[in-house]
């Protein structure tokens, strides 16, 4: 059966230990990017973008080593603070359960924010994300982005195949970013849409009808409607196995994920935390080659 790769969501820090922890696989012998589907959201759509475009592993990694400046990070520091999350806990009270309800509520939360100015503008957000996927076009695999319409609070899920293939990868990685009330959500013909991750942390789901899964999540946990990679999948019942930051990873990335001070050593971690993995990966993954 075709073998899935998740890519989830976890900010600048979750992009470097993603990098990091697929670099560390691939010298051991474990290449993830080999995939049949890649299912990419938020953080987990520019490494989805940056592994299916053909540039090597070790070059996407060494490029996460860079001091902030030399990787394009000039915008103010952003994080997802205090008011943020006070914005997200209404929007699950207001949801009661429901996950595309709480996609609407704070999509209309985010839309407010960049009416009133409190994000930077949708053309600075591009020229930001473009320091990472500049120029790059959907493969010819099978790549799936993720985001949340904001109208009606369902999935969408952008890919070269599909109902929304004529969505250039641009655009979708940039709505598969758009962090509510932190970054502008994203016009795409008549529709708006927010981050993916106000839907699930990874989409796993969205890997049905493969076997195994490999899932990298910078965060999983279920909150509220938000499941989790790891339930998701143990309802499909396919193989799979959800990796997270172990605890060196975790002091890597710090309290602010989307801090690009942060970027080298949560790389290092994630490529020093891939030497524990290797035996389970190799057993479920095989050595089909890519």
């Amino acid at each position: 059966m075709a073998r899935a790769l998740v890519l989830g969501g976890g900010g600048i820090t979750g992009i470097a230990w993603e990098t990091g922890l697929l670099a560390g696989l691939a010298e051991a012998g474990v290449d993830l990017t080999t995939a049949d589907r890649v299912v990419g959201t938020s953080a987990g759509s520019i490494v989805g973008a940056q592994v299916t475009s053909g540039i090597g592993l070790e070059e996407l990694y060494r490029r996460q080593l860079l001091p902030p400046a030399e990787l394009g990070d000039t915008a103010p520091l952003a994080s997802i603070g205090p008011s943020v999350l006070v914005r997200y806990a209404a929007a699950l009270v207001r949801a009661r359960g429901d996950v595309e309800a709480f996609g609407r509520v704070l999509g209309r939360a985010a839309v407010r924010q960049a009416a009133r100015g409190r994000v930077p503008t949708v053309a600075e957000r591009y020229e930001q994300v473009a320091q990472r996927i500049g120029g790059l076009v959907w493969p010819d695999r099978d790549l799936v982005v993720t985001a949340v319409d904001v109208g009606t609070g369902e999935l969408a899920a952008f890919g070269p195949r599909g109902p929304l293939a004529g969505v250039p990868l641009e655009d979708a990685v940039n709505a598969s970013c758009a962090v509510p009330c932190v970054y502008p959500p994203i016009p795409i013909g008549d529709r708006t849409y927010v981050d993916g991750g106000m839907r699930s942390g990874a989409n796993a789901d969205l890997a049905a009808g493969c076997d195994p899964v490999v899932v990298l999540a910078p965060l999983d946990r279920s909150l509220g409607p938000l499941r989790s990679a790891a339930a998701q999948l143990g309802d499909l019942g396919v193989r799979h196995v959800v990796i997270t930051p172990d605890a060196d990873a975790r002091a890597a990335i710090g309290k602010n994920v989307l801090d690009p001070t942060a970027r080298p050593p949560s790389a290092r971690a994630g490529r020093a935390q891939a030497a524990a993995h290797v035996a389970e990966l190799t057993e479920l993954w095989g050595d089909r080659a890519g």
